[in-house]
């Protein structure tokens, strides 16, 4: 079953949406980003049945965010290595550990993100790259609608106020 595109919206969130794919394509990212790059490694840490991992890698490679690499010729093997654009969503996917453990870890036992260097735990926040400042409630996301004559502004708490463009 196709799923719906979104790359037509004018909205980054659902286009980024759409390059991603569904739930299958985030979890074999985090495995490319522990280092996982083999059709075999990836079934089996996910458990992910190979017919739908191969639609999945496909996808991805479509979509620039791996790169599909030979790595023997007889039997030809590949690897998946992530690309420019699928590094660049590290963040995102380090947010998403963050609020998983915060909101959806079972049993309390949360991923922790480590500084290789000194050992310590690593506290994951928004910051404000230009000038260091953390990112919150004060800060507003501009949105311009569909409609030209409508601008709204989100904060980080959900709430919304319509202006007049």
């Amino acid at each position: 079953m196709r799923r719906t595109s979104f790359e037509s919206m004018n909205c980054p969130v659902a286009r980024a949406i759409d390059v991603l794919g569904d739930s299958w394509n985030v979890l074999i990212l985090r495995e490319a980003f522990y280092g996982r790059s083999r059709f075999d490694e990836f079934v089996a840490e996910l458990g992910i049945p190979s017919n739908t991992l191969t639609r999945r890698l496909q996808e991805m490679v479509d979509g620039g965010l791996l790169e599909k690499r030979l790595y023997s010729e007889r039997p030809p093997r590949y690897q998946y290595l992530l690309t420019t654009k699928g590094r660049d969503l590290r963040p995102v996917l380090l947010a998403l550990l963050a609020w998983g453990n915060k909101h959806a870890t079972p049993r309390q036992q949360p991923v922790r993100l480590i500084d290789t260097e000194t050992g310590e735990q690593v506290e994951l926040s928004l910051v404000d790259a230009r000038t260091g400042k953390a990112i919150g409630p004060q800060h507003k996301v501009l949105r311009q609608s569909a409609r030209p004559v409508k601008v709204e502004m989100f904060d980080f708490d959900g709430e919304s106020a319509a202006a007049e463009a």
